[in-house]
C-alpha cells in the first residue's frame, strides 16, 4: 500500500456568519440600559460616527439669523434720573458707624461661574458601619476597646449580624475573650436595636430588653419556640409553657413588631427602574404600538470626513483606508439597530395578535403561547425570537410586562380551550387573596377548587405557582 500527499479541490457550501450579522445578533439580546451603554463606547472609539441631535437645527437656524440684514436701531431719549437724598434730623451716626464699620468676617458671593450650585449636591447615605462608628466614638471608651469595636463593626453582614465569632475577634486583637464580651455587650446598645447580635434570638432578645419589656413568656418563646412560631403551631407553644393559647397570642403580637434584621434602614441597594422598550396604547377600538427612542442617541455618519473620501482630497492611503473601515463600521451599527428596533416591532405586533384579550381584559384571558407560534407568524427563527423577548418591556394597560411573560405553557380544560399557566396562577393568587386568614387553604383544596372549575391541575403544580408568587403554605399563613 503506496502512502503520500494529495491535493484536490472540492466544492461546498456551508453557512459562516459575516460581522454584520454578529453584531445584528448581538444588539437584539442586549437590554435598553446594555444598547445605550454600548452605542456610547462606539461613538467614544469610532470618530466617524456622531450623533445626530438637534446642534444641525440650531446651527441653521443661527446662520439664517446671521445673514439677515440688520434692521437700524431708533434711538429713543433716555430721561435723567436725579436721586435727593436728605439725611433725617434724629439719625444716630455712631450706632450706624459701629454697625457698618465692623471688622467681622464679610461673605461674598463667589463670581466663577465653573463652580457647581447647591443644588447638584447630593447627600450620601448613611451605612451601618457609619453610624455605628459614629455612636462608638462619642461613647467615651479607651484605645484598646476603641480598636475591638472597631473590629466588631467590620465584621457585621449587611442585616447587622456579627458574622464572626468572639475567639477570633480576640485572636485578631491579642485581647482577652471577657474583654471582647464585655465591648460586644456595649455595642449591642447601639441604634438601631439588636445590631451586632450573633443570631435571630440575641437580636429579639435585646430589642425587648431595649424597650422594658419584662415578659417571661415573650423571652421564652424567642429563646426555644422560634420554630414553632414559624409554624403558626400556636398550641404547641402553650402546651409546652402550660399558659392558654390566648396568652401565647398576646405575646405573638408584640414579637411580630420586632425587626428581624436590625440592618435593613441602612441598606444601600438602589432600586431598579424599568424603562419600556415598546408602548401599547389602546385607540379608540384597536391597539397602537409605539417603540420608545427616548434616551437612545440618533446615529449618523460624521459628514467631515465622509466628503473627505468622496471629494478626493489628498489624504494618505492608510488615512483613508482607517476612515473607510471606521465609516463601514459605522454604517452596519447603526443598520444594526434599525434591524433591532424593527425585529422587536414585528414581535410585539404578533404578541398583540395572540394575546389581544389579554391587552383588552386582563391576565385571566392569557392564552397559551410558545416561541414558534411567534416565529412562524413573522417567517423568523426561534432563537431570535429568544433573544428579541430577553430583557425587553412592554408598557400596556394592564401593566408593565416583559416580553417572555406573555409566553406560557398550557393548561388543560376538560369540556374547553386549554388554559395560560399566568392566568391559573393568578386564579391561586386571588383565592388566597380572599381565603379565610383563620382557616387558609392548603394546596390540595386549592387544586380541587380548580378541577371543580374544569381546570386539571395536580396539587405539586399548585405547590409549585404558589412558590413561584412567594405565597407561603397554608400552615404559616394562618392568624393567630
Amino acid at each position: 500500500m503506496e502512502l503520500g500527499l494529495q491535493q484536490s479541490l472540492i466544492l461546498t457550501q456551508q453557512l459562516v456568519m459575516t460581522p454584520q450579522l454578529q453584531q445584528a445578533i448581538k444588539l437584539l439580546q442586549l437590554s435598553r440600559i446594555e444598547l445605550a451603554e454600548m452605542i456610547q463606547e462606539e461613538m467614544e472609539q469610532n470618530p466617524a460616527l456622531e450623533e445626530a441631535g438637534n446642534q444641525e437645527a440650531s446651527d441653521n437656524k443661527i446662520t439664517a439669523q446671521e445673514n439677515e440684514p440688520a434692521s437700524p436701531e431708533k434711538e429713543t431719549p433716555v430721561k435723567e434720573v436725579t436721586i435727593e437724598e436728605k439725611a433725617r434730623p434724629d439719625t444716630d451716626w455712631e450706632n450706624y458707624i459701629n454697625e457698618y464699620n465692623s471688622t467681622g468676617r464679610v461673605y461674598t458671593e463667589s463670581e466663577n461661574s465653573e463652580a457647581p450650585n447647591f443644588e447638584a449636591f447630593v447627600s450620601e447615605k448613611k451605612t451601618l458601619k457609619d453610624h455605628l462608628q459614629w455612636q462608638l466614638r462619642f461613647y467615651g471608651l479607651n484605645e484598646k476597646e476603641k480598636k475591638i469595636g472597631i473590629m466588631i463593626i467590620g465584621n457585621l453582614n449587611r442585616d447587622g449580624y456579627l458574622c464572626s465569632n468572639v475567639e477570633e475577634i480576640a485572636l485578631a486583637c491579642s485581647a482577652d475573650m471577657e474583654f471582647v464580651e464585655d465591648v460586644l455587650s456595649i455595642l449591642q446598645t447601639f441604634d438601631p436595636p439588636g445590631v451586632c447580635a450573633r443570631d435571630l434570638c440575641e437580636a429579639l432578645l435585646i430589642q425587648v430588653q431595649q424597650l422594658g419589656i419584662d415578659n417571661p413568656i415573650i423571652n421564652e418563646i424567642i429563646k426555644n419556640h422560634l420554630k414553632n412560631l414559624e409554624n403558626r403551631n400556636s398550641k404547641k407553644i402553650a402546651k409546652a409553657l402550660k399558659i392558654s393559647v390566648d396568652d401565647v397570642r398576646v405575646a405573638v403580637k408584640i414579637i411580630q413588631y420586632l425587626e428581624p434584621k436590625p440592618g435593613r434602614k441602612f441598606s444601600t441597594d438602589e432600586p431598579a427602574y424599568i424603562t419600556p422598550d415598546i408602548y401599547v396604547y389602546k385607540h379608540d377600538d384597536d391597539f397602537k404600538i409605539v417603540m420608545n427612542d427616548d434616551g437612545l442617541p440618533k446615529l449618523k455618519i460624521n459628514r467631515f470626513y465622509k466628503d473627505a473620501i468622496a471629494n478626493g482630497r489628498k489624504i494618505s492611503k492608510d488615512t483613508k483606508n482607517y476612515l473607510n473601515e471606521k465609516m463601514q463600521s459605522a454604517s452596519w451599527l447603526i443598520k444594526s439597530i434599525h434591524q433591532r428596533q424593527k425585529t422587536i416591532y414585528l414581535v410585539m405586533e404578533s404578541i398583540l395578535k395572540f394575546q389581544k384579550k389579554f391587552f383588552e381584559k386582563g391576565i385571566a384571558y392569557l392564552r397559551p403561547l410558545i416561541l414558534k407560534d411567534i416565529a412562524e407568524d413573522i417567517e423568523m427563527h426561534e432563537s431570535t425570537i429568544s433573544r428579541v423577548t430577553t430583557n425587553k418591556y412592554a408598557y400596556t394597560p394592564q401593566g408593565l410586562f416583559e416580553l417572555k411573560y406573555f409566553f406560557n405553557s398550557s393548561i388543560g380544560r376538560t369540556g374547553g380551550e386549554s388554559m395560560a399557566s399566568a392566568s391559573v396562577k393568578e386564579k391561586i393568587r386571588l383565592m388566597i387573596e380572599n381565603e379565610d386568614h383563620k382557616s387558609p387553604l392548603s394546596d390540595e383544596k386549592l387544586a380541587g377548587i380548580l378541577q371543580n372549575s374544569n381546570i386539571q391541575i395536580a396539587r405539586r403544580t399548585v405547590a409549585k405557582y404558589r412558590k413561584v408568587l412567594n405565597i407561603l403554605p397554608s400552615n404559616k399563613r394562618k392568624q393567630l
